[in-house]
C-alpha cells in the first residue's frame, strides 16, 4: 500500500497542507523544528490512529485551534480504485476515524489496511534502553504481524490489572480464578513471542553484518520470565508458590510482562559495550527486519510493504554505512513506499533517483522541488 494524496489541517505546525506523494520515495528537506517530523507523525496517525510522539491527542492541536484534521487516500499498486481514510480530532475533545467513510470502533481495524513502520530517534531505546522498551518493540512487530495478538495482549494487561489490585486491596480469594486466566493468556503470548523471536533470529544477524561488517555475529535472545515450555497448570503452581512474595510487594512480580530480549556478541551483553552507533544500527535493522516479516506474512498471495517513515536517523553511520542501509530498504519493492526527512546540508541527492518528490519544509508550509 502506499499513500497518494493527504491534507493536513491545523496538526502541531501544520495550518493546511495538501500534498502529493504517489511514488515511491519521498524526501522532506528542511532544519530542524520545521515540521519534518510533524508530516510524518500525520501519516502514521492515519496509518494507526494515534501518534509515536504522544499518547494525549490534545498535544497533536495547533495552538489555539480546537481540532484537527488529517485526510488521505491510499491504493495498491495495480489498483485504480483507492481507500479513503480521514482521523479528525473535534472540539469536544472526541476523535473520529472513518474508513472509506465508515467509522471505526476500535484502531486495530487499521492495522490490516496501510500500516507504516517509523524510524525515529527514540528507537536507540530498543537497543540500549531498559527490558520495557524492548518489550514495547516486539510487541508492536506481533500486533503487526497477527491481529489477534493485540486482542490477546490488551486482555493479558487487563488481567495484570485486576491481579494487582487483588493484591494491594487483600481480596486474595479471586486469585485462583484470576491466575488460572493470566496463565492461559500469559501462555499464549509466550507462544507468540516465541515464533517472533525465532523470525528476527533468523535475520537480524546477517542484516546487521551486511551493513556493520563487524565480522562478528550480533544476535538476538528471547528470555521469557515464565519457563519457557511451562504447561498452564505448572505456570498455575509457580503463580501461587510465589504469591506471598506477590502480596508483601503488592503486584505481580512474574509472568511475560518481564520478559526480556537480549542482544549478544560472543556470548556477552552488546548493549553494554556497543558504541552509539552501533547501537543505532541494531535499531535500524530491527526495524528493517520488522518492514520485511510483515511483508512475507501478509496475506493475499503477494507480498505487501508497510509504509517506512524514516526521520533523520542515519547521522550517527558513516557514509559507507548509510549507503549499505540504504541498500537493505525495499525503495526498489513493488508497492513500498519511503518518507525521509534530511536535513538541508546532507547528501540526499545519493539517494535520490527520477521518481522521488522532494518537499522543502518551512515554518509548517511544504513546496516542491521540481529539480533534483
Amino acid at each position: 500500500m502506499a499513500f497518494e494524496h493527504i491534507r493536513i489541517a491545523q496538526f502541531r505546525n501544520i495550518e493546511e497542507a495538501e500534498l502529493e506523494l504517489g511514488t515511491c520515495n519521498i524526501f522532506l528537506l528542511g532544519e530542524n523544528g520545521q515540521g519534518k517530523t510533524n508530516f510524518l507523525e500525520a501519516l502514521y496517525c492515519l496509518s494507526y490512529g494515534n501518534s509515536f510522539r504522544t499518547h494525549q491527542d490534545r498535544d497533536l492541536i495547533m495552538h489555539e485551534r480546537s481540532d484537527f484534521l488529517l485526510r488521505a487516500e491510499w491504493s495498491e499498486p495495480g489498483y485504480i480504485v483507492r481507500d479513503q481514510i480521514s482521523l479528525r480530532y473535534l472540539p469536544e475533545g472526541r476523535k473520529e476515524i472513518l474508513l472509506n467513510q465508515k467509522r471505526l470502533l476500535d484502531r486495530k481495524e487499521l492495522v490490516a489496511h496501510n500500516p507504516s513502520v517509523v524510524f525515529c530517534h527514540e528507537d536507540l531505546a530498543f537497543a540500549s534502553g531498559a527490558p520495557e522498551e524492548r518489550r514495547f518493540f516486539f510487541d508492536q512487530c506481533a500486533g503487526m504481524l497477527w491481529l489477534e495478538y493485540i486482542d490477546l495482549l490488551r486482555s493479558y494487561r487487563r488481567l495484570l490489572k485486576h491481579r494487582n489490585i487483588a493484591l494491594k486491596t487483600d481480596t486474595f480469594g479471586v486469585l485462583d480464578t484470576l491466575d488460572e486466566q493470566l496463565a492461559r493468556y500469559g501462555s499464549e503470548l509466550m507462544f507468540y513471542r516465541k515464533e517472533l523471536s525465532r523470525l528476527f533470529e533468523d535475520r537480524f544477524p546477517e542484516r546487521y553484518e551486511q551493513v556493520s561488517q563487524l565480522g562478528t555475529e550480533v544476535s538476538i535472545q528471547y528470555r521469557p520470565n515464565w519457563p519457557e515450555e511451562a504447561s498452564i497448570s505448572e505456570i498455575v503452581e509457580t503463580l501461587a508458590h510465589r504469591r506471598q512474595k506477590d502480596i508483601e510487594a503488592g503486584t505481580t512480580l512474574s509472568g511475560p510482562h518481564r520478559d526480556r530480549w537480549v542482544f549478544t556478541m560472543e556470548g556477552r551483553d552488546f548493549s553494554a559495550f556497543a558504541s552509539t552507533g552501533q547501537l543505532r544500527l541494531a535499531s535500524l535493522i530491527l526495524r528493517v527486519v520488522q518492514v520485511y516479516l510483515f511483508s512475507e506474512l501478509s496475506q493475499g498471495g503477494k507480498p505487501r510493504f508497510p509504509v517506512l517513515l524514516v526521520d533523520d536517523v542515519l547521522l550517527e553511520l558513516d557514509v559507507a554505512k548509510r549507503r549499505r542501509f540504504f541498500s537493505l530498504l525495499p525503495e526498489k519493492e513493488i508497492g513500498a513506499q519511503s518518507v525521509f526527512t534530511f536535513l538541508p546540508e546532507e547528501p540526499w541527492r545519493e539517494y535520490a533517483n527520477w521518481t522521488t518528490i522532494v518537499y522543502k519544509v518551512s515554518h509548517g508550509r511544504f513546496s516542491r522541488e521540481e529539480s533534483i
